[in-house]
């Protein structure tokens, strides 16, 4: 079956063309007008990534992403943010925003993002992996089936969080370079100036709290990268 894409966008000319393209790409690709319409259809459980744009009339791409995260965490929702606006786009990876691609953009480039964005959410464990989890100190987590554990209680990631996460784990009490979680996490290369990984990583820092000594089991190693203590 083709992969379901839901393209929420009030310019219908745009989201014509990117329906057309996506389609051809091997994509069942679906536009909407409005932000309204795009929560419910997001929220319907059809389609495996939200591509939302940031600038609609009513409820905006802000806002309906902020509605979407409400009820699901770990649908994956690509944002199409203005060029050089960089609050929409800090405001919308703080609300659990996969990942972004500033306007405009080719078709091209949407479709490799997506196909990134979906490569690292649906992954498959290669032939003879184990399929036990992964653990690091309190944190217990399964790459396969894409849950995990702190401190023996679920704990709720969106889908890139979870990848961020899963990086750090597999190379816990080593340093990280952004430029590997980047390329691992949201299989792209970093970009200048980008601060995505670093609002994402606040955010699993917020969720997991501090420990008993009011540290981060995240540590930032300055003009290095991310570490995960391993205790």
């Amino acid at each position: 079956m083709m992969t379901k894409v839901l393209l929420v966008d009030d310019d219908r000319e745009l989201g014509e063309m990117l329906t057309e393209y996506l389609d051809q790409e091997g994509f069942a690709a679906t536009a909407v007008q409005d932000g309204e319409t795009g929560v419910r259809a997001a929220l319907s459980g059809a389609y495996a990534i939200v591509v939302l744009d940031v600038m609609m009339p009513g409820c905006n791409g802000i806002e309906a992403l902020r509605r979407i995260r409400a009820q699901d965490r770990r649908l994956p929702v690509l944002m199409l943010t203005a060029r050089g606006d960089d609050v929409d786009r800090i405001v919308g990876l703080e609300l659990g925003a996969d990942d972004y691609v500033p306007k405009p953009c080719t078709p091209r480039e949407l479709v490799a993002r997506i196909r990134a964005i979906l490569r690292r959410t649906q992954v498959q464990e290669p032939d003879g992996a184990s399929c036990g989890p992964l653990t690091a100190g309190a944190l217990t987590l399964w790459p396969e089936r894409r849950s995990l554990e702190w401190q023996g209680q679920p704990l709720e990631l969106t889908s890139t969080e979870f990848n961020l996460l899963e990086v750090l784990v597999r190379n816990a009490g080593r340093v990280v370079s952004k430029q590997e979680l980047s390329q691992q996490a949201l299989g792209r290369p970093l970009a200048r100036y980008d601060r995505g990984i670093d609002v994402h990583l606040s955010s699993i820092r917020h969720k997991l709290g501090l420990d008993a000594e009011g540290r981060s089991p995240i540590q930032t190693v300055r003009g290095l990268g991310y570490q995960l203590v391993r205790e």
